[in-house]
């Protein structure tokens, strides 16, 4: 893993810190990974800009701010199991493996999938296994999950990803239209039932998938 840079803590106090993001933990985890290693070479010089990046595929790497939108609303435990969906490049999987004990990813594109294993290996986050396969539909058999990050919108909030939620365990998802979505959190209180919270607007690629929007 990454030692500290001076482009991550100016990426952290003016994109992160400056915008309300005040979890420590959360802080010092996008400080801590090199968000320039999972960028593609032509944007090597933006790889600290907040904006989202192309990876390939016609997918991109989300701006560091919604992404630490997303992972603080999740409030992840250093004890937590934790489901990404849509890894892409990996980055999200490396920040979430700095805040929980295990992570999975899964990405529905076997060569995007393949490459964020071999990077996420090589720079050292041992606690993240990547699987291919249809995200939108969760893991089974690694379930249940403490926190579950979705990385692409879907149509509605996905149900097998809110079965597969340990009791307390939170979901974060885009949800909406390809044009227009809201960033939701649901939570499953101890007694079962469902509390949702909307976080505000935000656009991402489409979760395609059986739980999502079909290809």
């Amino acid at each position: 893993m990454a030692g500290r840079d001076e482009r991550r803590d100016a990426m952290v106090r003016e994109q992160l810190e400056a915008r309300g993001v005040t979890d420590a933990r959360v802080l010092d985890a996008f400080a801590s990974v090199p968000r320039d290693r999972f960028v593609t070479a032509p944007d090597l010089a933006a790889a600290y800009e907040d904006h989202p990046l192309p990876i390939g595929a016609g997918q991109t790497i989300s701006q560091p701010y919604v992404v630490a939108l997303m992972v603080e609303a999740l409030r992840v435990q250093a004890t937590d199991r934790v489901l990404e969906v849509g890894a892409g490049s990996g980055y999200a999987a490396a920040i979430l493996s700095c805040l929980a004990a295990d992570v999975v990813a899964v990405e529905r594109m076997p060569g995007l999938a393949a490459a964020a294993a071999a990077r996420l290996a090589e720079l050292g986050y041992a606690n993240v296994r990547v699987v291919a396969g249809d995200g939108s539909i969760g893991v089974a058999d690694a379930e249940p999950f403490d926190a579950i990050c979705v990385s692409a919108s879907a149509p509605r909030v996905p149900r097998a990803l809110v079965a597969q939620l340990a009791p307390g365990g939170r979901l974060v998802v885009p949800v909406g239209s390809p044009d227009e979505q809201q960033l939701v959190r649901v939570r499953v209180l101890e007694s079962g039932r469902v509390r949702t919270k909307r976080l505000g607007a935000v656009r991402f690629v489409p979760l395609v998938g059986e739980g999502g929007w079909q290809a």
